[in-house]
Order: C-alpha cells, then sequence, then structure tokens
C-alpha cells in the first residue's frame, strides 16, 4: 500500500510541476516567450554592438587586435563557462530565480564596462557579463521548449530568434550612433534600461520551477574546462602577437598548449565516466543532437569570426564610420527575423533539412563574396553579401534546433540546450581567435610579398613617386626633396592598406571553406519525427524514480 500510495505522491506532483507549464491560460506561454525574448534581445545585443566600436576602444586604448579582440573572446568564453552550469543551478534554486539573476549580473556588468577606463578592467566587466549571458540563454531557451508542446515548437523558437536577429540588425546601428556622437563607452549604458526591464517582467510574469531532481555539481568537470577554453584561446592568439618574438614556438605558448590539453584530457574523463556530469556528453550519443552541434560548432566559427572582421574592414580600409559600418548589418536581422518563423514552420509541416542546407549554401555564397573585398568595393557588392547571410541565418537557425532537439526527453531539455549554446559559444571564441591570428600572419605575409616587389631603384617607382612628389608639392607646397619622401611614405602606407585587405579576403575565404564542411553532418541527419505518448514518458519517469 505504501509503494502505491509513494507512486500516487508521485504521479501528483508531476502533474503539478507540469501544470506550472502548461497552466490553463493559453495566453501564458506567450508572455512567457516575450519575456525570453527580451532578455535573448539584450545578451545578444551585447555580443554585436560591441563589433563596431573595436577600432575606437583600440585606439582608445593603445592596443593592437591581439588583445582588443578579448573584448569579444571574454564575453564568450565566460557564457561558454556558464552555459552548462546555469541548467544545474535552475534544478536546484528554480528556473526563474537564475535566470532573474543572470539578467542582474548581465546589467551589472553594463554598468561596470561603461566605467572602465583601461582594457583590462573593460574585459574583466565584460567577463562579468558574460556570466549573466550565460545563464540568460540556454534557460530562456529551455523554458520556451518546455512551455510550448512540439508541434508548436518550431514555431516558438522561430519568434525566439526574432529577438536574436533584432539584435544582430540594430545592435551594431545602435553601437555605430553612440561611438560617433557620444562615446564608445554609452554603447554598454543601453542595456542597463532593458535589463532592469526584463528583470520586472520575470518577477512579474514568470513562474517558478524547481526541479525534482537534484544531481551533485560536477567541480573536476567546470574547473577543467574553465581552464580548458581560456587557456587554449589565449595561446591561440599570442602565437603571431606583435609581443611575441619567438611566434609559436615560445616557451609559454608551449606550456599553455600542454596545459590545455590536459585540462581537456580531464574533462573528457570525468564527464564520460562521472554518474553526474557538468555536461552530459553522453547526449551527443542521440544521432540528431551530435550532428546538430556539429554544424552548430562550425557555423559558429565562420559567423562570428566573420562578423569580428567586416566591421574592421570598412572602417579601416573604406573609411566608414562606426555609424556607417554598423548600418549595413541592419538589413541582417530583418531578413533573419522575416525568415525564421516560415522556416520554422516549413520545418514542423514539411522538412527540417531542406531550409538547413539552402541556408548553408547561402552563407558560403555569402563568404565567398566578402573574399573579394577590395579598395574599389562598393556599398551595393557588400549589401548584396549580407542579404544573402541573413537569408541564410534565418532559414538554417531555427530548423537546426528543432531538429535537434526533436528526440531529447524533456527532462534533459535545460542540458540539451545548455550543451547546444555551449558548443555555439565554443565556435565563436574559437572563429574570433583562429581568425585574428590568420588575419595577423596573413597580413604579415602580404606586406612581405608587396614590399619585395617594389624596387626603389626601378623606373616604375622613380616616376610614381616624382608624379605625386610634384602633385604634393603644388598642392601643399615645401621643398621637393620634402614632397618626395611624402609620396614615398604614401606608397608604403598604400602596400600596408593593401596587405590589410588582403589578409581579409583570406580570413573569409577560410571561413566560407569551415562553413562548407557543415554540409557533411545535416545530409547524415535524420529528419522523421517520432511523438511518444506522454503517458509513457510519465510511466517511465516514475519507474526510473
Amino acid at each position: 500500500m505504501r509503494k502505491v500510495s509513494n507512486t500516487h505522491k508521485l504521479r501528483r506532483k508531476l502533474r503539478n510541476n507540469d501544470s506550472v507549464y502548461h497552466p490553463k491560460n493559453p495566453l501564458y506561454k506567450w508572455f512567457v516567450l516575450a519575456n525570453v525574448m527580451l532578455g535573448t534581445f539584450m545578451a545578444v545585443l551585447d555580443s554585436t554592438i560591441v563589433n563596431v566600436s573595436l577600432p575606437k576602444i583600440m585606439s582608445s586604448f593603445g592596443v593592437g587586435l591581439s588583445t582588443i579582440q578579448w573584448v569579444i573572446t571574454a564575453y564568450m568564453l565566460a557564457m561558454a563557462a556558464m552555459l552548462p552550469t546555469s541548467g544545474w543551478l535552475a534544478d536546484k534554486f528554480g528556473y526563474k530565480k537564475v535566470y532573474f539573476w543572470g539578467l542582474f549580473l548581465f546589467t551589472l556588468g553594463s554598468l561596470l564596462c561603461c566605467m572602465s577606463n583601461d582594457e583590462t578592467t573593460l574585459i574583466m566587466s565584460r567577463i562579468l557579463q558574460g556570466l549573466g549571458a550565460g545563464m540568460i540563454q540556454p534557460l530562456g531557451m529551455a523554458i520556451i521548449t518546455r512551455e510550448f508542446p512540439p508541434h508548436q515548437r518550431g514555431i516558438a523558437l522561430g519568434f525566439w530568434s526574432i529577438a536574436a536577429a533584432a539584435s544582430v540588425s540594430f545592435g551594431p546601428l545602435i553601437g555605430g550612433y553612440l561611438v560617433d556622437n557620444f562615446s564608445w563607452q554609452l554603447i554598454f549604458d543601453v542595456n542597463v534600461p532593458i535589463g532592469i526591464l526584463a528583470m520586472i517582467f520575470t518577477v512579474v510574469i514568470q513562474r517558478e520551477f524547481i526541479s525534482p531532481n537534484i544531481k551533485k555539481f560536477d567541480y573536476v568537470g567546470f574547473i577543467s574546462v574553465i581552464v580548458f577554453l581560456p587557456v587554449l584561446l589565449y595561446a591561440l592568439s599570442e602565437g603571431n602577437a606583435q609581443t611575441n618574438s619567438a611566434g609559436w614556438s615560445a616557451p609559454y605558448i608551449l606550456v599553455c598548449f600542454a596545459i590545455s590539453a590536459i585540462a581537456f584530457a580531464v574533462f573528457l574523463t570525468q564527464e564520460l565516466t562521472s554518474k553526474n556530469p557538468l555536461i552530459d556528453l553522453r547526449l551527443l550519443g542521440n544521432y540528431n543532437f551530435g550532428m546538430t552541434n556539429i554544424v552548430m560548432l562550425v557555423f559558429s566559427m565562420g559567423m562570428f569570426g566573420s562578423t569580428f572582421l567586416l566591421p574592421l574592414y570598412l572602417q579601416n580600409s573604406m573609411g566608414y564610420t562606426a555609424l556607417q559600418s554598423g548600418a549595413v548589418f541592419l538589413p541582417v536581422g530583418i531578413i533573419q527575423g522575416s525568415i525564421a518563423p516560415l522556416s520554422g514552420w516549413f520545418s514542423d509541416k514539411v522538412s527540417a533539412k531542406i531550409p538547413i542546407i539552402i541556408g548553408i549554401g547561402l552563407m558560403i555564397l555569402s563568404f565567398y563574396l566578402n573574399s573579394q573585398l577590395s579598395f574599389l568595393t562598393e556599398r551595393p557588392f557588400v549589401m548584396t553579401s549580407l542579404y544573402i547571410r541573413g537569408l541564410g541565418m534565418g532559414l538554417m537557425f531555427t530548423p537546426l534546433n528543432t531538429l535537434g532537439l526533436l528526440t531529447i526527453p524533456r527532462d534533459k531539455m535545460a542540458q540539451a540546450s545548455g550543451i547546444s549554446n555551449t558548443i555555439r559559444q565554443i565556435g565563436g571564441s574559437l572563429g574570433v581567435a583562429v581568425l585574428s591570428t590568420v588575419l595577423t600572419a596573413r597580413v604579415n605575409f602580404h606586406a612581405q610579398m608587396f614590399g619585395g616587389t617594389v624596387q626603389s631603384g626601378s623606373q616604375i617607382f622613380q616616376q610614381v613617386s616624382h608624379n605625386m612628389a610634384f602633385f604634393i608639392q603644388q598642392h601643399a607646397g615645401g621643398s621637393l626633396s620634402t614632397a618626395l619622401k611624402q609620396s614615398q611614405s604614401l606608397i608604403m602606407s598604400n602596400i600596408s592598406a593593401q596587405a590589410f585587405i588582403q589578409g581579409v579576403d583570406d580570413d573569409f575565404l577560410i571561413a566560407a571553406l569551415i562553413t562548407t564542411l557543415g554540409f557533411i553532418p545535416v545530409l547524415m541527419m535524420q529528419s522523421k519525427k517520432k511523438k511518444p505518448p506522454t503517458e509513457k514518458l510519465l510511466n517511465e519517469t516514475i519507474s526510473k524514480k
């Protein structure tokens, strides 16, 4: 009798918990979706709004590319470290409470960023922001997948993608306007009122849920992963840094790679053998989910890395202001947000693989077009590549998430979404670190190649330099010898500028090649839907108890 009584109690408890996610009011889930979209908008906004301000921050602090990339990378790494942890925190302390504290940390980090007076303080404040964003994004996605049934999940995730798309569109535009008319510090201030509003909505709208299944925290896995990622990316970013004369053979670079390899081995061993892993890597054994995350890793490396490059090219090579370089991204989010719900509906009704394949192809085409940039590139060409990119992102992102979570049990949704977001942030961090390192190496290579072809004693060089000197003397005055030195300096400056553009082109071509690898796992994925009965899931859960 006691066993039967306990079974009924467990059934009643599960049903009560389920009622939190499916209340009688049919509008509740849509209010929750709107609240999650607001938090997602803020978190993604801070990833995109910073890109257009990097040249200003570099000149303000007097730092180079290898240092300034950490303003982006530190945010992504902190987010990646917190993403898998947020699921455990939510299960133990409650989804509403942890989501609220994520919003609080992000808002506080934004306030500290705008008060930073040096690059170290800014990077540390960005880490605090990343910790908050690492709670916001995975829990928001998990909340949506809990609230909406499978037949509505694709549309819900499509609308959730609108928040990210709006950030992609308006983030660079807002950032460019603030940088040009005020200061770069204000790009972080815009998060403060949005964060306060999101915290109020969370308290008023969202209902609390605490999982009945709370596991022990995996300290070994947590420590090993927070050692592995930052040390690896530090070694990658410092390999070609100007302050590192020894290059990749520098002792501290080799030590960093060794520490990273050991930490990674410890992490894999712990996660695959522990009963309560920080990141349940065994979920990657789910065929669709594993393949989806491979695509997400490849996609993020190319996407985040290329988004890091384009504002640098537009401002440093084409003379765009921060506002002008931010405005080019406006159509990307609009197109993505318009296409995402339609793509989600198509994936629910017909097939998820078709829009994913088309989206990857469009992304590759966009990166390839960007690899043809030059001094003579006109704005319509740049905008065409971004139109294609927005269409590709809108087509692939929602079906990819829907297909990956298709066969994941509901009680594993938080863990699964944490893994997906972690892999996306890891891919983005790797993309920024790798492409910035490659950019430095390729710029140096092209500068040497172009410089070697300029023979100071050749007739063509002498003719060009004398013609430029004559022009300078006629319009600026001064002696002929001074004008001649200025003309030669202009020639070498042009060579450096051409080398930078060629390095950017090489990086975009590498991004296109990386994205091409995404076709392989997509073609291997399964798109047939399986809908297990709710009662069967309930009985399976009870039997495990």
